[in-house]
């Protein structure tokens, strides 16, 4: 029953009670999001633009960036300089530390990162520039490392920013929570480089992102840095693309235009309803906090499987380091 629950809660959500609208200037504060030239990520680097905040745009395409970065600017030319982009490849463990560098040369601080970019199920075995399965890879390993080089930034804005205003947003989805394994994540399959079923391989990716936020809630929170996750919800975004045309049929009935998954990033990052006392929260359509998250992801979260997890991550990306 409380999965029916659930399913409805998330597919099914209120209308939004936080939007950009209710955002405050965010003069002298640093942002990070990752993916953001297109879809859910360009709606929420737009919703930031009007802020004053410097905001960097993360993306793998320095063209299709600047394409966006264009499309934002030119509502209000005045804050252009405030928007930034910054080349983030999370394919290649390799470029990440350059990637990192790149920014740490123009900020001491940083004070949300929103964890956005990922890409969907694909073809079976594929794989990063490092020979790793492609889904935990792109959507795991990659933002793991990414976010660690940034803890240094993050501890920065920390001293001196209210407490629990400095944030890590992970992404996951619903279908973390509908496809993947018995327990969120399947060790045997990560040893093997995945298994023959790629929805299957994304939900435990996504899985992977929640163990990933409750670890980062775990390992900063002390020092105020709040780590949450959020499912942005069913959106018309290119995460679907190369699904089969009947998944689709019923897929696109429950679809929501991409603002809707920013006001979940929103209100993840910036809603009061997020204290201390939420680390590690599961945040919901269109911001909500998840109250009835599956029982054996949630068991093998305190069970240790998500510190086992964040351990996996990291001894895929030391060899590259």
């Amino acid at each position: 029953m409380d999965s029916v629950k659930s399913m409805l809660a998330q597919f099914f959500p209120p209308a939004p009670t936080f939007t950009d609208k209710d955002v405050p200037k965010q003069p002298g504060r640093v942002f990070i999001v990752t993916g953001g030239n297109k879809g859910v990520g360009f709606e929420l680097v737009k919703a930031l633009y009007p802020t004053g905040a410097t905001v960097y745009m993360a993306s793998r395409s320095q063209e299709r960036a600047e394409t966006a970065i264009t499309k934002i600017t030119s509502a209000d030319p005045s804050l252009a300089s405030n928007l930034k982009f910054l080349h983030l490849d999370l394919g290649d463990l390799a470029t990440i530390k350059a990637s990192v560098a790149a920014f740490t040369a123009q900020e001491s601080r940083l004070d949300i990162i929103w964890n956005n970019a990922g890409i969907g199920a694909g073809p079976v075995g594929a794989k990063t520039e490092q020979n790793i399965e492609a889904l935990i890879g792109v959507n795991c390993i990659g933002p793991l490392l990414f976010t660690q080089l940034l803890f240094p930034q993050l501890r920065e804005a920390a001293k001196s920013a209210p407490r629990g205003s400095v944030r890590v947003v992970w992404t996951s989805s619903f279908l973390a929570e509908s496809y993947s394994p018995n327990g969120g994540v399947d060790f045997k399959l990560l040893e093997q480089g995945g298994g023959k079923n790629p929805l299957v391989d994304y939900a435990a990716s996504k899985a992977g992102n929640w163990f990933l936020a409750t670890e980062t809630a775990k390992r900063v929170g002390d020092e105020g840095i709040i780590g949450v996750v959020q499912n942005p919800g069913n959106l018309q975004t290119e995460i679907y693309d190369g699904q089969s045309k009947l998944l689709m049929l019923f897929v696109n009935r429950i679809l929501y235009p991409p603002i809707f998954g920013a006001y979940t990033g929103l209100y993840a990052a910036f809603s009061p309803d997020i204290t201390m006392e939420k680390q590690g929260a599961y945040i919901i359509p269109w911001g909500q906090i998840h109250t009835l998250p599956r029982k054996d992801i949630y068991d093998a979260i305190e069970q240790g499987q998500a510190e086992r997890f964040w351990q996996w991550c990291e001894d895929q990306w030391k060899p590259y380091i």
